[in-house]
């Protein structure tokens, strides 16, 4: 018992040091003028595909009337639009405006610089034991407890270019017998990554299975106004875990973060699945051009997301 009384005591003590830590305790979260439960609504609802109000108050644990009240607020707002189900016209499903979107993005903003400040002070090293720890925490307490999440969704780290050029030169010399000048290509475009990252405006997300690179993707700048979508891949055994759709999803909304008017991406018609995950992301296709490239006789498209 007494074991037990420590432990106890223990968690406690790390739940005072966390809240203090992430600023949950000031009036506003991350100097916004949205309480904790608001903002956490607000996160959900820009990353999610029009939930239901049912669904976010089972997922967040939040009381049915408390939430009501918060989206009534949202939606007098301006922030929250609903929409009546084609299935059953009883139900709702939930939205962000632009104006809501436009309140989000500074607080998913700074919440974001935030966690990098909090991380900066510590090396890379020390960086990934407190992200092991959390996974550990969120692992053994979390209501998946029984089994380990499907992926981890995270930003590049030493070691992750090299990755993802050997996951390109595989991948596609197997399933599309492109030669090496295409792991050239990547190689060549992970390197300008890295030499002229400007944080701000670009970024890298790798995707992870028990600790394996299966997964990334890019956004980096064209121009003032556009952001280029680069370098989507999810390995054979990772596939049908969603990951492709999440990491274009998570493109999409750092490029609205950023500001740019449009995401733009360069492909090729052989490539069916990522053409889909585009398509149902909202892409469009505006010009498609025959070439001779990696050996082979290829059409190649571009496509286009209006933000």
């Amino acid at each position: 018992m007494a074991d037990l009384d420590g432990r106890i005591h223990a968690v406690r003590r790390f739940n005072r040091f966390y809240t203090r830590q992430i600023g949950v305790l000031r009036e506003g979260l991350s100097g916004s003028p949205f309480p904790l439960t608001e903002a956490r609504v607000l996160y959900e609802l820009a990353h999610r595909a029009n939930p239901t109000a049912a669904e976010l108050g089972r997922d967040l644990g939040i009381d049915a009337g408390y939430l009501s009240r918060i989206l009534r607020s949202f939606e007098k707002r301006g922030l929250l639009r609903k929409l009546r189900s084609k299935e059953d016209g009883r139900r709702s499903h939930l939205a962000l405006t632009a104006q809501g979107r436009k309140a989000f993005a500074p607080l998913d903003s700074r919440s974001h610089q935030d966690v990098r400040g909090m991380l900066d002070g510590l090396a890379p090293a020390a960086q990934h034991r407190v992200v092991e720890a959390m996974q550990t925490i969120e692992t053994l307490l979390g209501e998946r407890a029984a089994s380990k999440p499907p992926y981890l969704l995270r930003s590049h780290q030493p070691g992750d270019m090299g990755a993802v050029v050997q996951l390109h030169g595989a991948l596609y010399a197997q399933e599309y017998g492109w030669d090496e000048r295409f792991e050239a290509l990547v190689a060549g475009i992970v390197a300008k990554f890295i030499e002229r990252l400007d944080a701000r405006r670009e970024r890298c997300w790798i995707a992870e299975v028990d600790g394996e690179v299966v997964g990334s993707v890019f956004l980096v700048t064209r121009s003032k106004t556009v952001g280029q979508l680069r370098l989507l891949i999810v390995h054979p055994k990772a596939r049908g875990l969603g990951i492709g759709a999440r990491l274009v999803a998570e493109c999409v909304r750092f490029a609205r973060q950023a500001r740019y008017r449009k995401v733009a991406l360069w492909t090729n018609s052989v490539l069916v699945a990522a053409r889909e995950i585009y398509a149902k992301a909202g892409f469009r296709l505006v010009h498609a051009e025959p070439h001779t490239s990696f050996g082979h006789e290829l059409i190649g498209e571009t496509w286009e997301l209006t933000l």
